[in-house]
């Protein structure tokens, strides 16, 4: 409501506090003498300044600082009135009245109401409830932000995009986007950030405080919001689907980059080659072919790897681990790749033809060693004579020559072969 600017006066009383608990009601007494003639020399002092004052008997203030211009009913702001900005001195006057103590944690206010109020976040009492969910709150104030999650209701809105709020705070934050306003900073790392929230989560990395725990595996996680991604692998929910195959993922970060395969968007590309990829992780491993980086070891043999997925892979090799079986043979292998291989000899698929002579071939690698006769290359050669091969099989056959092995018998007279 506006109001006219109309001088003000500041009217300030207090009392010297009798001893009492806090459960019992407080009768405030004017030092001045009988309440009653306190109260009557008040009302004529209100009369000649036009001023609005009013007198409370029950459990009220020690400190009453009350400003009123002669309008009607106090600015009420969570069941507390709207105290008008004093002066530095003022102030620093009215601080040193703060005469209420906690006497749970020590903090003091300047009023018993406030007291009264901040007990009830070590009692926990919580005397207010949301009628739609039933939700209870300590504070009247809490409560009436709350109900705007039913009602919708939106009164904060940014003045440069628009957006709306539904909490004060929520709305200031969101402006130090705009300002670029940084104002909490990491101590560990110096690292800034616009919201007091969000540096809390931030320190979680330095501490290693994982506070969120999945009730189904038992995994911890530093963020609320990585917990409730996570438990999605335990109930199967894939909330973001694709439009235009209409398959489902459970991140919407999955969904963007498989949306790469429709659009053909690759925003990846390499520095070195200029090959381009839909994912930034394919980018990442591509670019170990150029850097020679491989990572990932055996601990078996110690061979070493570009991609975690390939060293698996090899592992199996050790293990003897064939998780992949022919639907139509029962053979098994170690990967996927080398079964769909393997099923082209039941389909007859045979997918890469020589350009030179027309012959088909249904692996990569035999129409590679076929196109050696076309070309004439020869990359194996033999170290005991210099003999050179086509076929890496070849090379190890003849070397047999060279050592003596004879590692095949006949069953009938026992001659042994290379």
């Amino acid at each position: 409501m506006q109001r006219e600017d109309k001088p003000s006066r500041l009217l300030s009383f207090h009392t010297e506090p009798k001893q009492e608990s806090l459960d019992s009601d407080y009768e405030a007494q004017w030092a001045l003498g009988d309440s009653e003639m306190a109260s009557v020399k008040l009302e004529d002092k209100s009369q000649k300044l036009g001023l609005n004052v009013i007198i409370k008997d029950k459990e009220e203030e020690k400190n009453v600082v009350i400003i009123n211009y002669g309008e009607g009913d106090l600015l009420i702001q969570d069941g507390i009135p709207e105290v008008e900005t004093l002066g530095e001195k003022q102030q620093e006057d009215y601080n040193h009245k703060k005469s209420h103590h906690c006497p749970h944690c020590e903090k003091q206010f300047s009023s018993l109401s406030l007291l009264k109020k901040h007990i009830k976040i070590h009692t926990g009492e919580k005397p207010y409830s949301c009628s739609d969910c039933g939700k209870y709150f300590s504070r009247l104030g809490q409560l009436k932000v709350h109900q705007r999650i039913h009602t919708s209701d939106k009164p904060y809105s940014c003045s440069d995009c628009g957006k709306c709020f539904s909490q004060l705070g929520h709305f200031n934050v969101h402006q130090r986007i705009h300002t670029g306003d940084k104002p909490y900073s990491c101590s560990d790392c110096g690292k800034y950030f616009s919201g007091l929230d969000n540096l809390k989560v931030h320190q979680r990395i330095h501490t290693g405080d994982k506070p969120y725990s999945c009730s189904d595996c038992g995994k911890c996680f530093s963020q609320l919001g990585h917990l409730k991604v996570h438990q999605r692998i335990h109930t199967g929910d894939k909330p973001y689907s694709c439009s235009d195959c209409g398959k489902c993922f459970s991140q919407l970060g999955h969904l963007n980059v498989h949306q790469h395969i429709h659009t053909g968007d690759k925003p990846y590309s390499c520095s070195d080659c200029g090959n381009c990829f839909s994912h930034l992780g394919h980018l990442k491993v591509h670019q170990r072919i150029h850097t020679g980086d491989k990572p990932y070891s055996c601990s078996d043999c110690g061979k070493c790897f570009s991609q975690l997925g390939n060293l698996k892979i090899h592992q199996r090799i050790h293990t003897g681990e064939k998780p992949y079986s022919c639907s139509d043979c029962g053979k098994c292998f170690i990967s996927s790749s080398v079964l769909h291989i393997h099923q082209r000899v039941h389909t007859g698929y045979k997918p890469y033809s020589c350009s030179d002579c027309g012959n088909c071939f249904s692996q990569l690698g035999h129409l590679k060693i076929h196109q050696r006769i076309h070309t004439g290359d020869k990359p194996y050669s033999c170290s005991d004579c210099g003999k050179c091969f086509s076929r890496f099989g070849h090379l190890k056959i003849h070397q047999r020559i060279h050592t003596g092995d004879k590692t095949y018998s006949c069953s009938d007279c026992g001659k042994c072969f290379s």
